[in-house]
């Protein structure tokens, strides 16, 4: 497993992790209230220069990890093109790009221990009425951490099958990606009833 934590320290790894959720909150809400062009482009450059405030290498490990969204960006572009609308699809394309960027920017400057300490405090409620909050402070950091090893394992598969198949890869490699998947939730439900976990 990884952290998605960068170990590159930033004024914004000091502040409270429940502060940081709010601020995110706020921000999403805000994308998608205004209706504004001129706002949504704004909103990306400042979340750009939050990336560029800390330095070079903090700016690319950040718009690295943001590659991912990339293609559903793409796909909303082409689908709004196609459908007759492409205004409305710059404006979903840059609400979807900024507010995972954001999203990013918490991530990478947050600790997990933190994000699930701030799931704690606010599953007290649910908890007194008797829901197994333990289970979804174990699901949570678990799904954070092992998405990008799943997304580094379909890599894998794609150059596998590139090295092998002069054909593009489809949905051939979605059974495999499956297996591995239920592999990897096979051995961490292993070690974590080794350790007494809750699974």
């Amino acid at each position: 497993m990884i952290s998605l934590s960068s170990p590159i320290r930033t004024r914004a790894h000091r502040w409270p992790a429940g502060a940081k959720l709010a601020a995110l909150c706020l921000a999403s809400t805000a994308l998608f209230a205004v209706d504004a062009l001129w706002f949504q482009l704004a909103a990306l450059g400042l979340a750009l220069a939050l990336y560029a405030l800390p330095g070079l290498v903090f700016l690319r490990s950040g718009l690295g990890a943001l590659r991912i969204v990339l293609p559903f960006v793409g796909l909303v572009l082409v689908w709004h093109a196609l459908s007759g609308s492409p205004a409305e699809g710059v404006f979903l394309a840059l609400r979807m790009a900024t507010a995972v960027a954001l999203a990013n920017l918490v991530t990478m400057t947050t600790s997990l221990e933190d994000l699930t300490d701030v799931l704690r405090a606010l599953g007290r409620p649910l908890q007194r009425l008797g829901l197994p909050m333990h289970l979804l402070e174990t699901a949570i950091p678990l799904v954070i951490r092992f998405t990008p090893v799943l997304i580094q394992k379909a890599g894998a598969l794609v150059e596998a099958w590139r090295a092998r198949s002069a054909r593009r890869p489809g949905p051939q490699l979605v059974l495999p990606l499956a297996l591995l998947a239920l592999d990897d939730a096979d051995h961490v439900a292993e070690a974590l009833r080794a350790r007494g976990g809750p699974l």
